[in-house]
């Protein structure tokens, strides 16, 4: 079986959502309600366990009221 490699603009993603929810207070079952996404999914996406359609991204950043430009920052 292939081991998963974590690609880098999915680990830089992913500590960007991390960094912005935490400094938000929000839990990550507080932030997937407001970006209408399974708490699952929002852990998978800080562990760089998934690489996340545009759609998501939108609605991942209009959540944390940031631009989506904030989330592809280095953290």
């Amino acid at each position: 079986m292939r081991q998963f490699m974590k690609q880098p603009i999915l680990i830089q993603f992913g500590e960007a959502v991390r960094t912005l929810r935490k400094a938000q207070g929000l839990s990550q079952e507080q932030l997937s309600f407001k970006a209408n996404l399974h708490r699952t999914y929002i852990g998978m996406i800080e562990r760089a366990e998934k690489n996340i359609t545009l759609i998501n991204m939108e609605k991942i950043a209009n959540a944390l009221n940031v631009g989506i430009i904030e989330l592809l920052k280095k953290y």
